[in-house]
Formats: C-alpha cells, structure tokens, sequence
C-alpha cells in the first residue's frame, strides 16, 4: 500500500521548544515539491517521546491538513502501554492518518507472545492500516521473524519498517511475509541493499535533508535497478552515517535548521548536536549535494 521514501519527519521548533508551524510548513512544501512518497509524522525523528498525549495527536491533525491528500501521512502511534497505542491509533485515523506505524513496547520488555497480542489488540481495535516497527536499539526488545510472521496474518497489518540493519532477517520476511505484509528498512545505511532484495521503501531520517535523491534511490532500488541506486546513494553514504553521529534526531535538526527549517533547538533530555560534529556533519551534507555554509 506504501512504497518508496517515507521520510521520518522532523518537528521544527522555536527557541522556547514549541512547534515552530511556518516552518513545518515549509518542509511540508519542500517535500511535497521534491517528490517525497509519504510523510511519517511524530515517529522517533519527531521527537514523539517528549510530545503529551494532547500534543502528539493535534501535530498529527495538523500535518495531515498541511498535506491535503497529496501523498500519505503515517502517524507514529506505538506506546509501551497497548491501551494508549489503540487510543493514539484510533485518533489517527480519526483525523485522517493514511496508516499507523507502530513500536514495540519499550522499556516493559515483553515476550514474542506479549509482542503478538499488543499488535493484534490494537488491528482489531482500530481497522486502519498499521505498519510495526522493530527497532530493538532504542526499545531494549526485538520482534523476532515468527512473531512478525504470526502477525502478517492479520490483514490491518501491512507492513514493518526493520531497522536492525540485518539484510539476513529482512531477506526472510521478504520471503516469508510477501503478499501479506511489507517490508521497509529503517536504517538508511542498508536501505538501498533490503530494497533490492524486495524491500519496498525506507522510513528514512536521510530524506529530510535530500527528499529527490532519495526518492529516486528508493525508486531505483525498488524496481532492481542495482547501477541507478547505487550512483545516487554513493553520494548519500556518508550522510547516512553522519546523521547519527549523536543519537537520532539531533544531527538532522541541526542540519535542517542550516538549511533553514526551524531552530536548532530539540526538547529535553535532546540537546543540540556537539560542536565537535558540526564540520563531519557539513562535509556529508555537502558530500550529498546540500549547499549550506
């Protein structure tokens, strides 16, 4: 139902740590213009975690109003607790969210079984299009292949972006898993590879600094051109590796306030990326065609 580049948003802030809304307008634009597939608002890049209940659901609300049906917006809706996940889920689709992408509980570490019944609770819950998303770095818990096999049987659930970086495990969902679910990576240094073994997008923080070249890596990627891929993405490697210098999203709110997208400002406990980074992270970005200073 998805395919392609799926940029993991950024939320540009003010000074004072509030939503800075003329520039999400703007990058909404700029992605808009430059051929982004679809839009994930408040996932990790989103800074989802320092968000209220209140806030996350009405940014979701806004940035749907802001794209206007023109591509899809996938709401970042996970929680540790599966209650809050359907009620985020459920106010997603209530304002107009394309799907939901899900994370796996953090911190109460579940079992595969406990895995299984949070997901499925919330498809039945809600009867919108959900992605899951494993990403055991940052949840202190990993979806093994059999439990997101178990769970392509659920026909709301369409898809998981895998950012392990395991081509070996992201090959066997592939096979596994094709014609029920989807697979996305979620890790931009082996998006291009997971793409061309049948993968069919990238949730990527990579696409808020170059939406075009990305968009068209994916494209390339997706339709088995190995040569087309590869000449863009060469470019782009060592952005790839760049933005996550320091943990996720402080590089790329540093780099999109240079290129004039808010403020260098992240909520707490998120501090402004190190000045150590700053001219690693430049080079990279010039590397990949961004003219900033």
């Amino acid at each position: 139902m998805f395919r392609g580049s799926m940029v993991a948003l950024i939320t540009p802030m003010r000074g004072n740590g509030e939503v800075d809304e003329a520039a999400l307008e703007k990058l909404i634009a700029f992605h808009l213009e430059s051929g982004t597939d679809a839009i994930v608002a408040m996932g990790t890049t989103g800074e989802s975690a320092t968000f209220s209940h209140k806030e996350h659901t009405a940014l979701v609300k806004r940035i749907v109003e802001m794209v206007a049906g023109q591509i899809p917006v996938i709401a970042g809706t996970g929680s540790n607790s599966t209650q809050e996940a359907v009620e985020l889920t459920r106010q997603a689709m209530h304002d107009g969210a394309d799907a939901a992408l899900l994370v796996t509980p953090y911190y109460n570490k579940p079992t595969q079984e406990g895995l299984y019944q949070h997901y499925r609770t919330v498809a039945e819950e809600v009867p919108l299009p959900q992605i899951l998303y494993n990403v055991p770095g940052r949840t202190a818990v990993d979806m093994l292949p059999e439990t997101v096999e178990r769970l392509a049987e659920i026909s709301n659930i369409i898809g998981i972006k895998e950012a392990t970086g395991d081509l070996d495990r992201a090959a066997r969902l592939i096979d596994s898993c094709a014609g029920k679910l989807d697979v996305y990576s979620g890790d931009d240094g082996t998006a291009m590879e997971l793409m061309l073994m049948g993968g069919k997008g990238d949730i990527s923080v990579t696409a808020n600094v170059v939406p075009a070249a990305m968009h068209v890596m994916c494209e390339a990627a997706i339709d088995g051109n190995r040569v087309r891929a590869e000449e863009i993405n060469v470019h782009l490697e060592a952005l790839h590796q760049g933005l996550f210098l320091e943990a996720n999203p402080i590089p790329v709110k540093w780099a999109m306030y240079k290129m004039g997208y808010g403020e260098n400002v992240n909520r707490l406990p998120l501090t402004p990326l190190s000045d150590d980074y700053h001219e690693t992270l430049l080079d990279a970005m010039h590397e990949a065609g961004v003219d900033v200073e």
